[in-house]
């Protein structure tokens, strides 16, 4: 999940939560949002601490050529 999903679930969780007033038979709208706004900090969270990894990786390149004697082109 990237920074758009994750701010995204945050948004459509806080307006679900807070925002609407509707009433479905068998699901609390307001304890959807607050689901969707976890999973949406969730994700968040995740997203920087992977990517805080991602940056510190070194790469490295080595050539090697089967005659010593020849200039590579």
């Amino acid at each position: 999940m990237g920074i758009g999903a994750g701010i995204f679930l945050i948004a459509v969780g806080a307006i679900l939560a807070f925002a609407v007033d509707w009433q479905v038979s068998g699901i609390d709208i307001r304890l959807v949002g607050w689901i969707l706004m976890a999973a949406g900090a969730a994700g968040l969270i995740f997203f920087f601490a992977f990517w805080n990894r991602r940056r510190s990786a070194v790469v490295t390149e080595r050539r090697e050529y089967d005659d010593p004697n020849t200039p590579p082109m």
